[in-house]
């Protein structure tokens, strides 16, 4: 999950960037309204947290304007504005939460987490052969073993299993599961791609994970 901090207090930023991705959440910054509006304008975030009084353009109107073309995707704000009418102001612009600062960063952890809950209907199990993913519980199970992965580790089982069917191109895979954008050494999801194998105990049968020589991996039915 990508998340976008838009806040103009360095010490707040940091301390909430550094947070969350200990959570295993990409969290990009900006620090200041326009930059904030023209980042989240990109699409590429799930989640975003707003600073309500920012330099250049304000919270509230980035958040109307983002509305225009994002109507699902939460938005947080952050702010030292508490009274009930400004609560409501903050909602009717589009806001999905609200948190008061200071605030507690386990209070807005489970804000953003009940934000990002799954949408009915949204597929929070993904399965091949006898192998199964919850991305709910994040949990990864053979039969009915429970397979002890790392964050890294799920994650890219996670991205393989959602494209399940389809070629995963290395550098789709460092952009999606590493969150790198530049021209970087892909060795690592070889060391990776092994170490799952050997994690799910894969035999001469359960070839689910098959490289794609030159290109990437695809996760199939043997």
């Amino acid at each position: 999950m990508r998340l976008l901090i838009v806040e103009d207090e360095t010490g707040i930023s940091n301390f909430l960037k550094q947070g969350l991705e200990e959570e295993s959440y990409f969290v990009d910054v900006a620090e200041n309204g326009k930059q904030g509006l023209k980042m989240a304008l990109s699409g590429d975030y799930d989640l975003l947290l707003l600073d309500w009084m920012l330099p250049g353009i304000s919270g509230i109107e980035i958040c109307r304007l983002f509305r225009k073309d994002f109507k699902e995707t939460p938005v947080i704000f952050l702010t030292a504005k508490d009274t009930v009418d400004e609560t409501i102001f903050g909602l009717q612009s589009g806001a999905n939460d609200y948190i008061k600062k200071p605030f507690h960063f386990d209070e807005l952890l489970e804000r953003i987490k009940v934000q990002l809950r799954p949408k009915s209907g949204e597929h929070t199990i993904f399965s091949i052969g006898n192998i199964t993913l919850n991305t709910k519980m994040h949990k990864v199970f053979k039969e009915e073993d429970e397979i002890m992965l790392t964050q890294k580790e799920f994650a890219l089982l996670e991205y393989l299993l959602r494209n399940k069917g389809s070629v995963c191109k290395r550098t789709s895979i460092i952009q999606s599961v590493w969150d790198i954008h530049f021209d970087y050494n892909t060795g690592v999801i070889d060391v990776y791609i092994n170490a799952l194998r050997k994690k799910l105990k894969l035999n001469a049968n359960e070839d689910y994970i098959k490289t794609i020589r030159g290109i990437g991996y695809i996760a199939e039915e043997p």
